[in-house]
């Protein structure tokens, strides 16, 4: 084997560009994402396709473009009975309304990513879903991602596009230790949180939906 054959060999092979799932267009490193309620997953698509989708009723219901809008309300917060209502073992968990289940889903952070905890739907309604911010939440692609800290003494809510919640579940897995993710798992729960409060504007006080 030459030399220039094996350079070629031990070189890591350079990155994949990344394309538009739907269209096979490039995308950017910055670009918007698209909800399968049915199969519940997320799809990377360019700018033309994210249009296409973002109106109700586009792809049957099935499809919907993520917003990117995050919204905050202080009233939100919840303390130590209705945190332990919703059977969450650690400090931070979000929630949706999955359309196809026709019922809200709770995940949280884990060493093996989002994992799923079995919310009851009365508790749902009675702890969080009368809050300001479930009610302007769109199912499938808009999340409610609580913070609840005792120990920190932290209790925030905001209303986020899915796709950050799923993105903080990815960085949490990276940095996780022991039981409660450690110090480092911590130390980007605060960062993570501390930029969604700079980028936040307050919900509007209603009781229908945007």
């Amino acid at each position: 084997m030459s030399a220039l054959s094996l350079r070629r060999f031990l070189e890591p092979a350079p990155p994949v560009p990344e394309v538009c799932e739907l269209c096979g267009a490039g995308l950017p490193e910055e670009h918007r994402h698209m909800a399968d309620a049915e199969k519940r997953s997320l799809a990377c698509v360019c700018t033309g396709c994210a249009l296409l989708f973002d109106r109700p009723g586009a792809g049957e219901g099935r499809f919907r473009t993520v917003p990117d809008r995050i919204l905050s309300d202080g009233g939100t917060g919840l303390d130590a009975q209705a945190w332990a209502a919703l059977g969450i073992p650690v400090g931070v968990a979000f929630f949706f309304q999955h359309s196809g289940l026709g019922r809200p889903v709770a995940l949280y952070p884990s060493p093996a990513g989002a994992t799923e905890s079995d919310l009851d739907p009365a508790v749902w309604e009675r702890v969080l879903g009368g809050s300001a911010l479930a009610r302007h939440m769109t199912p499938d692609v808009e999340a409610l991602l609580v913070r609840h800290e005792e120990r920190e003494g932290e209790r925030q809510c905001f209303l986020v596009p899915v796709d950050m919640a799923y993105e903080l579940v990815g960085r949490l897995r990276l940095h996780w230790q022991g039981f409660d993710g450690g110090p480092r798992a911590r130390a980007e729960i605060t960062a993570f949180f501390d930029d969604l409060q700079r980028r936040a504007t307050p919900a509007p006080q209603t009781n229908g939906r945007p």
